[in-house]
């Protein structure tokens, strides 16, 4: 991969201890993890390693510990779920740092796994401190990031270690790299963004980026009321910033400069109420009644997204085009997603999403494992599709 050292450029690692950092953020309830997909994500680096005769000694932040070490947010649980994910031992040391650190790594032999415990634990972490790091480094020879969504921050264990160690991507990292590379570093045009959810506020910047990368944008959830009020529609009730016409006017007109069309709803589908089973109409979108709410797009503008969803060489998308949580709110973003998934297979669609809210959306609509990428990173994700630098990135770069 082109920019960036990879495992294809590590070298012989037999006996060498590697420190991987890895995204072990997963969800757990009474002491058992419910969604293993981050570890999934990491089993091929740590196989990888292994099996070549490397000591895997494993770097994790879990949680948001406030006051130093406590047992809610400790990884020792998670050692034994990536146990049975990897189907091999995994190692726990009590600290990240010191003598059991120390006696964890000194007792490994070539090819075992070990988990250290939560970076967090140490206030140090987060400032990136210069002598905690050391501290960090102390048990590595060499130093592996497979944590993109951790990336976005420069912690000791994200971005101070690759100062202290030969750096390198490990495959997951790596496969996110690419995937963003053909998303918008530089695709296969036309590129087509989606983007929804509930708020301008939180995506200005997203907006302000895509419209001078992409062909189109298509803006949906109640980001989209936003757009429509800006520009003299009356959305009732809707979810909207009216706050933000000015900016959203801008991005309009950024847009227009750039030659990106925006794609904003033509119908819409409307309830008094937000709650399952609320009756509701699709009515056209000067027509929103005023007690009304638009929940979802209705089935002109989702034709007019798959229309320029077949026309995209590209697709990019973050956020949903209703409030897909709650039936029949769901309909317009599972019938997009489904026909980008088609397209995908079919061979005809490079397509890359991310954030919470689409994988979940993606995942209800049955077809994840279709999209070319699905990124499970969140704020590294929109800060990479808003063009800023991401630090645990760049330090990996050739």
């Amino acid at each position: 991969m082109a920019g960036f050292k990879t495992l294809d450029d590590i070298g012989a690692v037999s006996g060498k201890r590697v420190l991987v950092r890895v995204d072990l953020n997963v969800p757990v309830a009474d002491g058992k993890v419910t969604d293993a997909t981050r570890i999934e994500r990491i089993a091929p680096t740590i196989a990888e390693l292994s099996k070549k005769g490397a000591k895997v000694i494993l770097l994790a932040h879990f949680g948001r510990p406030k006051e130093g070490p406590s047992a809610e947010f400790s990884l020792e649980p998670i050692a034994r779920a990536a146990a049975e994910v990897l189907g091999r031992p995994v190692g726990f040391a009590a600290d990240c740092i010191g003598d059991k650190a120390a006696e964890g790594v000194a007792a490994m032999k070539d090819g075992d796994v070990l988990l250290l415990e939560n970076t967090r634990f140490h206030k140090a972490e987060e400032k990136n401190d210069p002598a905690f790091t050391e501290k960090l480094a102390a048990n590595g020879d060499i130093y592996v990031n497979d944590a993109f969504s951790a990336a976005h921050r420069a912690h000791a264990s994200t971005e101070g270690l690759a100062h202290r160690l030969p750096a390198y991507a490990g495959r997951t990292m790596q496969a996110e790299l690419d995937a963003l590379e053909k998303g918008l570093g530089n695709p296969v045009r036309p590129v087509v963004a989606i983007v929804g959810g509930a708020k301008v506020s939180t995506k200005i910047d997203l907006l302000m980026n895509l419209v001078k990368k992409v062909d189109a944008l298509v803006i949906g959830g109640g980001m989209a009321n936003t757009f429509l009020a800006a520009r003299g529609t009356d959305v009732g009730k809707s979810l909207c910033e009216h706050d933000l016409a000015g900016t959203a006017k801008q991005i309009m007109i950024e847009a227009a400069e750039a030659g990106c069309a925006i794609i904003l709803p033509t119908d819409g589908v409307v309830a008094k109420e937000f709650k399952a089973g609320a009756a509701s109409q699709t009515v056209a979108i000067e027509a929103v009644p005023a007690d009304g709410m638009i929940l979802d797009v209705g089935a002109k503008t989702v034709q007019s997204v798959t229309d320029w969803i077949d026309r995209a060489a590209t697709l990019v998308w973050n956020g949903p085009l209703g409030a897909f949580e709650i039936e029949p709110f769901d309909r317009a973003t599972v019938a997009a997603a489904k026909h980008a998934a088609a397209r995908t297979k079919a061979g005809k669609l490079v397509s890359v999403a991310g954030g919470g809210d689409t994988v979940a959306a993606l995942n209800h609509a049955g077809v994840a494992d279709d999209f070319t990428y699905v990124s499970t990173a969140g704020g590294a994700f929109l800060e990479w599709m808003e063009g800023k630098p991401l630090p645990g990135v760049e330090v990996l770069k050739r």
